[in-house]
């Protein structure tokens, strides 16, 4: 059976290849191209990936990130919709389906939402539940940098706090844009906020959000 990883793979690889290598992204700075050449070396390239987490080896993830860009565009979708090779944790099922759920659906959407005549998908409750699980597991560490405090709603009351300080920002919506919202798409984000109007709009223009 089809896991929600899988699923959100093949739509992003679909959706890159209809762009092409030259359209926006919600990702300031990169085109396509770039978005896509992330993908493949997050999933191929470990000795470089660790660069998304430790500073010191920013430098090495961005020669090596330049060097995938420049390959042809179509073998760089092709690598995504394909998947990762067999040495890679990210060929198990298991591995896929925890680490890529959110990896692939976010950045599906920093393709679409960065068209100016998007609409949002359908999306069925079980797959909004498993983004509900592992942003609740994150919330933490996506609102560390929050410059208010930080409650992630629900629409049926079930709250993640993301930052513990005050004054208190409250952000409601289903688990896909609150999720987009806690990894600094906020203007992309269909959600309500409530809140004090200052921290609101510090919130909304915060560079610090997300992982």
């Amino acid at each position: 059976m089809s896991t929600y990883a899988k699923r959100e793979r093949l739509l992003l690889a679909d959706l890159l290849e209809t762009e092409g290598p030259d359209a926006p992204t919600l990702c300031e700075g990169w085109r396509t191209r770039d978005l896509a050449a992330h993908v493949v070396v997050r999933e191929r390239r470990p000795d470089a990936a660790g660069g998304l987490v430790i500073k010191q080896l920013g430098a090495r993830l961005e020669r090596v990130m330049a060097e995938f860009a420049d390959k042809p565009y179509e073998e760089l979708v092709q690598l995504i919709r394909t998947g990762p090779p067999r040495f890679s944790p990210f060929s198990l099922k298991q591995v896929d389906e925890a680490s890529n759920i959110v990896e692939f659906y976010v950045h599906t959407e920093d393709v679409r939402r960065a068209r100016p005549d998007w609409t949002p998908r359908e999306l069925d409750p079980v797959f909004q539940d498993a983004l509900w699980s592992r942003l609740e597991r994150t919330a933490r560490l996506a609102g560390r940098g929050a410059t208010t405090g930080l409650v992630l709603r629900r629409p049926d009351g079930r709250t993640a706090v993301a930052n513990r300080a005050t004054p208190v920002v409250t952000v409601t919506g289903e688990p896909s844009e609150l999720l987009l919202f806690a990894l600094g798409r906020q203007t992309a984000a269909d959600v309500e906020l409530e809140g004090d109007k200052e921290a609101i709009t510090k919130l909304h223009e915060s560079k610090q959000l997300g992982i």
